[in-house]
């Protein structure tokens, strides 16, 4: 009788793990579409990046100031896709967005260190490109900044296919 329970045991946990696998392989499907069920009209659109996502500023000094890098976006889908947040992951990074018509929007930064805000209220159209610029101080850290620093500027927005965009960049600071 025990072989018994063992057998029928064995069967049950492989009937088990057939049945999450399919229900995983199923699934993993819906997640790479980039639309779910109940998804909002804008589930079609995403703003892409044009070019890279990293950016090395290479070896900059303290001295010297504030350095800037843009990043291009673009909406390739056919409804508008709006963007509620842009933020950064330290204070001494803010980032602007600048709209087709050279309009800077914003002055956004890291949240909840009473810096830029991060709140956003922009809607990229069907078509249209942003710049993202981010933009670093070098100084803001002191004379304990020296070294590598990494930074971080994020987008959320409404998409589904691509809810959140970030763009990463690097510096060697130098006094």
């Amino acid at each position: 009788m025990t072989n018994q329970i063992k057998t029928i045991a064995l069967y049950g946990v492989g009937a088990v793990l057939f049945l999450g696998v399919i229900v995983y392989l199923g699934t993993a499907g819906q997640k790479n579409s980039g639309v779910s069920a109940g998804a909002s009209e804008f589930s079609a659109s995403a703003l892409h990046v044009v070019g890279d996502t990293n950016f090395d500023f290479g070896t900059i000094s303290m001295a010297n100031g504030r350095v800037n890098h843009e990043f291009n976006v673009v909406n390739d889908g056919n409804e508008p896709v709006h963007i509620y947040k842009v933020y950064t992951t330290c204070m001494c990074t803010t980032a602007t967005i600048i709209d087709e018509a050279g309009n800077e929007l914003g002055k956004f930064g890291m949240p909840g260190h009473g810096g830029a805000s991060s709140a956003a209220d922009i809607t990229v159209a069907p078509g249209k490109k942003v710049k993202v610029t981010a933009i670093f101080d070098p100084a803001a850290h002191g004379p304990s900044g020296v070294g590598l620093a990494q930074r971080s500027v994020y987008l959320e927005t409404n998409s589904q296919k691509f809810p959140k965009v970030v763009f990463d960049f690097q510096a060697m600071v130098t006094q």
